[in-house]
């Protein structure tokens, strides 16, 4: 008898259980690390026994019947795999979840109506024991799977727990992506788009090339090469994790990827992945590297805020490579973003999962590393340092504001992380200080407004986006806002505006004398600005915030060192004092700003990073999952990953309709119930959830039953400052 797991419903064909079991075995093996392939051989082979079951033959033959067939294949491992117990259970997991995601451990006490693992192996099924007579399972080294995962963690059994839960997501990931392209590969029903290219050896002729076309005659072009070199000549050693520290305007970007692609030609490893922290920087980083590599390159953007089925550059064969490459990150080249890489470390789902495996054997470059969220640190970094030790990868931590980064992996992540500093003589950061940090107490807005009309171009940088509209409002003469009330389309377009009126007056007054008052530009804008945004003003002020916050902001102002110094002013606005008084951060740099008179010393980042992670421990441990169980068979699989988010919750999207390719895409929402959440990116803005409920008792916003809320009503709406909570018409 042929027991059949997929039938091809255009040809006809059937590919049997033994076939996609031996096939997906066989994948499982190739994709996983040395240490695991015998073990993701058996798990391959057991995946599917359920569908041994004679319901499943009714079930592919036509009939209409729900059938169980994955928490089958984690008894057969339970029953041929007992001993030892954790192998047996990280099986069961794993095989148990590959379709519906890893569960829940739960308690032994749950009953078969429960969806943890635990209530699904008290379930009776079918006789699906005919997996025996044709499915050869493999003898395992239970011992050497025990000292594998025992090992660095020093008998305590909160280390076990959160590797052990590593391990389990990365063998998930693996067998997902096997299962998945096998029957892709038998259900196909034309030719696989091909895969993205890269040539990092012809990539790296050109960074170099690069670098030496660069005519050193400034000192600080001469300090920026020798940074640099110091840079090039320790990436040379062996590690786990290099820091890469180096201020702002010293070429991080281009150090960082010749970093990388000088580790990974030499350790031949398989991709280099670019973790960036916002979506907003992405464009310009994947711009730098395709203007760089050219056809060398092929990019794949993974972010939440592109989608390939828009993208107008590249050709269509370019564009289903990278959209099949999206699914698992099988691309020798990817840019993404903190939150999708972390939450992809920390989901239980296959679809999020199935990248996971293809993070091993990689170069991680963390770019503005120091913005690792503080209530999440543990977890992130306990993902870097088994990524790197476990899964034969290597990660850069790249940033101008470098925390202690080597205390924190080894107490919070992983003891004797390999660490090696790119960077060891910070003498030459001088150079680079091309601002002046100044406290100037508190201000009224008038006051600050009124300062800001002294100088040719000013940035002000405050904490709330209602506190950057109201100053707008109240600013007069040749004015800029920006903030995530706004949608990502009106603030591309105000900071093309913003660049071309910079770049104007630089041109018509290169010495910035006598500027008359209506050519003086004033910029206010939320913390938005402060990461990757490339803009060169005369004068920067800076609501008292993190000293990382307003070490970001100064790097706005006199960017490009044309002129000897320039003047940062930090401020407290006088009606948020108080709540100002609650934030430690800000708190933390008032001590700061009143003890050096050089708040860019490394002196002072090593006081603020030390004095924010050794003595706040609680916030850091609070997420990491240990926190969560006692045991390995309780590990919540799931009830982790739902609450496991980078991004404040109380945070929602509303879509804007900006332009006639969103009124059609808002449109096809209404009348079909289906939204694409990725080409709406582009036309959302960023509202609190108090806000949406204040929208929706106004009668102005409608989710058309899909959960993704529009603006019904355009008088709620303003492209320079974004959504309103109350019509343009009702204003006296």
């Amino acid at each position: 008898m042929n027991y059949i797991a997929h039938k091809n419903e255009i040809t006809g064909q059937i590919q049997t259980v033994k076939e996609h079991s031996e096939k997906t075995a066989n994948l499982c093996r190739e994709y996983a690390i040395s240490e695991l392939k015998d073990f993701l051989y058996a798990i391959g082979l057991l995946h599917d026994v359920g569908k041994y079951q004679e319901s499943f033959g009714k079930r592919i033959s036509g009939e209409n019947i729900r059938v169980e067939h994955s928490t089958c294949g984690a008894l057969a491992a339970k029953d041929n795999y007992a001993i030892p117990a954790p192998m047996a259970l990280m099986m069961e997991y794993c095989i148990a979840g590959h379709h519906s995601g890893i569960p829940d451990g739960g308690f032994p006490n749950d009953d078969a109506d429960k969806s943890t693992l635990c209530g699904r192996l008290t379930r009776d099924f079918e006789d699906y024991s005919e997996y025996k007579k044709e499915l050869s399972l493999p003898e395992l080294d239970g011992l050497g799977w025990m000292k594998y995962l025992f090992q660095d963690c020093d008998n305590q059994l909160e280390n076990v727990i959160d590797k052990f839960a590593f391990l389990t997501r990365y063998v998930f990931s693996c067998l997902v992506d096997a299962d998945s392209n096998d029957t892709a590969e038998f259900c196909k029903e034309r030719e696989f788009p091909r895969k993205l290219n890269t040539d990092f050896t012809a990539c790296l002729q050109k960074v170099n090339a690069r670098l030496d076309s660069f005519v050193c005659r400034t000192e600080l072009q001469k300090t920026r090469a020798l940074l640099q070199n110091q840079a090039f000549q320790n990436a040379g050693q062996d590690g786990d994790i290099y820091l890469l520290n180096m201020p702002t305007g010293s070429g991080k970007t281009l150090a960082s990827i010749k970093i990388a692609l000088e580790r990974a030609v030499q350790k031949e490893k398989k991709r280099i992945i670019y973790i960036i922290p916002y979506n907003s920087i992405i464009e310009q980083t994947a711009d730098v590297f395709e203007n760089l590599f050219g056809k060398d390159m092929e990019i794949l953007r993974h972010q939440s805020t592109f989608s390939y089925e828009d993208e107008e550059n590249g050709s269509e064969d370019y564009r289903m490579a990278a959209k099949t490459a999206a699914e698992n990150w099988d691309a020798p080249f990817i840019i993404t973003t903190a939150v999708q890489f972390f939450e992809s470390v920390y989901a239980n789902k296959r679809g999020k999962l199935r990248k996971m495996h293809n993070m091993s054997d990689s170069i991680l470059i963390f770019d503005e590393a120091h913005l690792m969220p503080q209530n999440y640190l543990q977890p992130c970094l306990q993902a870097v340092a088994y990524i790197t030790r476990y899964l034969h990868s290597e990660a850069v931590f790249l940033t101008a504001t470098m925390p202690d980064f080597e205390k924190l992996l080894n107490e919070y992540a992983l003891p004797d992380c390999k660490i090696v500093r790119l960077i060891k003589d910070t003498a030459m950061f001088a150079k680079f200080q091309k601002c002046k940090y100044s406290y100037i107490g508190e201000v009224t807005p008038s006051e600050l407004l009124a300062r800001c009309c002294e100088y040719p171009s000013s940035l002000i940088i405050v904490n709330k986006k209602a506190t950057a509209r109201k100053l707008y409002q109240e600013c007069g003469g040749k004015k800029y806002h920006l903030s995530t009330y706004m949608t990502s389309y009106d603030r591309k377009k105000i900071l093309r505006e913003i660049r071309q009126e910079l770049h104007q007056l630089e041109l018509d007054y290169p010495d910035y004398k006598d500027v008359p008052e209506n050519r003086r530009i004033t910029i206010i804008s939320t913390s938005l600005i402060e990461a990757g945004v490339d803009l060169d003003v005369y004068t920067v002020f800076r609501e008292r915030a993190g000293l990382d916050s307003i070490l970001q902001a100064g790097g706005r102002c006199n960017r490009e060192g044309k002129r000897e110094i320039a003047d940062v002013f930090v401020f407290d606005l006088s009606e948020d004092t108080k709540k100002n008084a609650l934030d430690e951060k800000a708190n933390l740099t008032k001590g700061l700003l009143e003890k050096y008179e050089n708040i860019s010393d490394v002196k002072c980042v090593d006081e603020y990073y030390s004095r924010l992670y050794f003595m706040r421990k609680e916030d850091i441990q609070k997420n990491t999952m240990h926190r969560e169980c006692s045991d390995i068979a309780s590990i919540p699989f799931k009830e982790y990953a739902e609450k496991f988010e980078l991004i404040d919750s109380r945070q929602v999207s509303l879509v804007v309709p900006r332009d006639v390719q969103s009124e059609k895409l808002v449109e096809i929402m209404k009348y079909t119930k289906e939204g694409n959440v990725r080409k709406l990116q582009n036309y959302t803005c960023s509202v609190r959830q108090k806000e949406l409920e204040d929208l929706i008792r106004q009668h102005v916003v409608d989710d058309y039953g899909t959960g993704i809320y529009c603006l019904t009503n355009m008088d709620y709406y303003d492209e320079y400052t974004g959504v309103l909570f109350e019509a343009s018409d009702y204003f006296l």
